[in-house]
């Protein structure tokens, strides 16, 4: 077993409850009034309508849990329960509408006690261990505590969410109780589940068929029937619209099982048994990670960090009919988001290159081909986000097809770049060339309304999303003295990603043998990034405005999107080494990572969605800019940071975000309130930081990797790649440090291949 696995296997031991982060997840119960007194972190990501109508109410009893397979997924509590001890976020979902609403487990009416419970490394099923209370019959104990043991096992396969109740009589006599399963529906489109209220709702039946089955239905107003069927095996004593009732004999030392299998949309078939699902889910994880690029340190608890990323990576992995796809997070992102998908890929990039090639393929057959001012659509651009709900349907929301992101294009034309560069796949690039094309000219076309060079946004309707970057609340951005920025807008990132998807794009050209096209193409960039100096620098600041607004003031103002400038390329070389070193000032670098609005800044609210907190994806990016110029040393103090947050999370997850408090010692950091988790790019991040310190370059053409000025941070000594791929061949490396220098060495090489350390002078 390698210290990988091995360091996986202790993961459940070694981690302690999210409360050793300080402040857990807190819920949300809908739409209430504001608090006075600081500015509260918005309950919801500000997409969700409407805009700053939320509140968080209620803190959960532990952190929820969380499972998934293709577009199911469920949200836990650490019983294994649903609804019980927080209501927003809980629920088995399916293609965006919850299906159960309400699972719980009783014994004589009483919740049995909790034991333990955790989730097996590679996400397959939730255990849970609990045992009998007291229970009573007035004032006289009828059953003592700890003599019953109920081994709760979940998983989800395909579109049915599975449950065990192993039971066993560990007293010494026989022993009499009953076991109620209560449950129930609300068929919640996923956006009334994040506080949208609606005037009208479908209608709602429930049956029971047999002794063993209940169908609950919903007939929606758009015309669809959704169905969930519980099957229970063996069929209870007591069958309910609502409950399941057992009545149960255990004699000394029984074992005793009960299932119980949940269908979304299968009121026709009865699902496969529990054990068989089972062990065809663990054979897919296997398969799917099979011959795949693999980590090992000489760290443990970073090799922890590596394998619960890497499980999460799996889970969130959906197969799509153009290829596999990595969905956003849970909750509320698990589905198709353009933007997430398309930097996950990227970060994913050099050690499993085929997601971008899925990745692609997917927002390639969405792109939008004509004019839909509802869902800011225009033709050439890429998807932000679909979603498969009533209220989508119905066009309640605009996120059925919605394309309300202005660097989803962009992006899909800098990662179609960079995959070429990666793989050297030619066919795939041929056969997305005219979606490229398609995205080239949106961004000279509509996404440069005003023809001033910048890409720039502004919604089309009143339910689309007022900011259309990544930083999508409706206050991310604003000018020094707090005013928001108003009219069409040209966030920096953006103009970054165009040029670098420009620069890609002319690579891709010249390999089609389109030399015009690719000259025309560098040519537009290296004009872009004279504007660009020219329009976003702030030499006060010694960084890049964050935008510019409708009348071309700039947003002048410290934020994290001038790091990731230096990811694209664009900056000159002595402003991005001013922009690196004030990325690590005090009034950015909490300790455990870089804010995204500096300390000091009249918006800066540590506990915001977007204002001060600290988003792992986000400094991804800017370590890989860090090591495109060449600050490896900064690299190493922000993978540090972040690797000592995720010692503190749960399960040793980093999440989507957490609040950018200054670290204190002694402290973990502190939690955000509902952040998704897991979120597919905060899984790859740590994958990221550790391509931006060893300085990877792949080159497909002249089959050679490169290490480019590596290095190592000071909590690893070693770090081992195991099968990194590159065209036909492969290799394995090791890289070990000694004090300021590293040494590379390759145990095993398969085919054409050659590898090198390259020093910059």
């Amino acid at each position: 077993m390698s210290r990988a696995v091995a360091a996986a296997k202790l993961q459940n031991m070694a981690i302690r409850p999210a409360d050793k982060a300080g402040k857990v997840a807190a819920e949300i119960t809908g739409k209430m009034t504001g608090q006075s007194g600081a500015k509260a972190a918005p309950a919801f990501p500000p997409e969700a309508p409407p805009e700053g109508a939320f509140t968080i109410t209620a803190t959960p009893a532990g952190p929820p849990q969380a499972l998934k397979y293709g577009d199911t997924f469920v949200v836990l509590d650490i019983r294994g329960d649903i609804g019980t001890s927080f209501v927003g976020s809980s629920g088995l979902f399916h293609d965006d509408t919850r299906y159960l609403s309400h699972l719980e487990l009783l014994l004589n009416g009483k919740p049995p006690l909790l034991l333990g419970s955790n989730i097996r490394d590679d996400n397959t099923a939730f255990f849970v261990d609990l045992t009998n209370p007291d229970l009573m019959d007035g004032q006289r104990i009828v059953m003592e505590k700890d003599r019953v043991h109920i081994l709760r096992t979940i998983f989800i396969w395909r579109d049915t969410f599975y449950q065990r109740l192993g039971l066993r009589n560990y007293g010494d006599q026989p022993i009499d109780f009953r076991l109620t399963i209560p449950f129930e529906n609300d068929f919640a489109d996923l956006f009334e589940v994040r506080g949208a209220r609606r005037e009208r709702r479908g209608t709602t039946a429930a049956k029971v068929h047999g002794g063993n089955r209940v169908l609950l239905t919903y007939h929606g107003l758009d015309g669809k029937t959704r169905q969930t069927a519980l099957d229970f095996d063996p069929p209870p004593d007591q069958l309910k619209t609502d409950a399941a009732i057992y009545n149960l004999h255990l004699k000394l030392g029984e074992t005793r099982p009960l299932f119980l299998a949940i269908s979304c949309n299968r009121p026709q078939t009865r699902p496969p048994p529990f054990m068989r699902g089972l062990l065809t889910a663990r054979r897919e994880v296997r398969e799917a990670t099979r011959q795949r690029t693999s980590v090992e340190t000489s760290n443990d608890r970073f090799n922890e960090i590596l394998c619960r990323s890497a499980a999460d990576l799996g889970m969130l992995m959906t197969e799509t009919p153009q290829g596999r796809y990595p969905y956003a997070g849970i909750p509320w992102y698990s589905t198709t988001f353009g933007r997430d998908g398309l930097i996950t890929a990227l970060q994913m990039l050099w050690w499993s290159p085929d997601v971008a090639r899925g990745v692609l393929r997917r927002l390639a057959a969405y792109q939008a081909t004509k004019h839909d001012p509802l869902a800011d659509a225009e033709p050439g651009k890429i998807l932000h986000e679909m979603r498969g709900g009533e209220m989508a349907a119905l066009r309640e929301v605009p996120f059925g097809l919605y394309y309300g992101s202005v660097d989803s294009t962009p992006l899909f034309v800098l990662l179609a770049g960079l995959y070429t560069e990666r793989t050297g796949d030619r066919a795939t690039i041929v056969e997305l060339w005219p979606a490229i094309e398609a995205a080239l000219a949106w961004i000279d076309g509509p996404g440069d309304p005003d023809g001033d060079g910048f890409v720039e946004y502004q919604r089309a309707s009143e339910q689309g999303l007022a900011n259309q970057g990544w930083k999508d609340s409706h206050d991310a951005i604003f000018h020094a003295d707090g005013r928001l920025a108003e009219g069409a807008i040209a966030l920096v990132e953006v103009q970054g990603y165009v040029y670098a998807a420009k620069r890609m794009a002319a690579r891709c050209a010249r390999r089609l043998e389109l030399d015009f096209a690719a000259d025309q193409l560098d040519a537009e960039a290296a004009r872009l990034a004279e504007r660009f100096e020219a329009a976003f620098w702030c030499p006060d600041l010694d960084t890049y405005a964050l935008a510019l607004d409708g009348n071309k003031e700039p947003c002048r103002v410290r934020t994290s999107n001038a790091g990731q400038v230096l990811f694209t390329g664009i900056a000159a070389p002595d402003r991005a080494a001013l922009v690196a070193a004030g990325l690590l000032q005090p009034n950015f670098f909490s300790g455990w990572g870089i804010r995204t609005v500096a300390r000091g800044e009249v918006r800066f609210n540590p506990m915001s969605y977007h204002n001060g907190s600290i988003w792992p994806h986000d400094n991804a990016l800017i370590a890989l800019g860090m090591a495109r110029y060449e600050a490896k040393r900064p690299i190493e103090k922000l993978f540090g940071g972040l690797f000592s947050a995720a010692t503190y999370m749960d399960q040793r997850r980093l999440p989507e975000l957490f609040c950018g408090f200054q670290r204190q010692r002694g402290h973990g950091p502190t939690l955000y309130p509902v952040a998704c988790s897991p979120q597919a790019w905060a899984s790859a991040t740590p994958f990221t930081l550790l391509e931006a310190c060893l300085g990877l370059e792949f080159d497909p053409f002249t089959r050679e990797i490169r290490l480019r000025n590596p290095r190592l941070p000071e909590f690893l000594d070693e770090v081992v790649l195991r099968d990194l791929q590159l065209s036909s061949s492969s290799v394995d490396l090791r890289v070990r440090r000694h004090g300021e220098t590293v040494s590379l060495d390759t145990p095993r090489i398969s085919g054409d291949i050659r590898v090198s350390i390259v020093f910059s002078t």
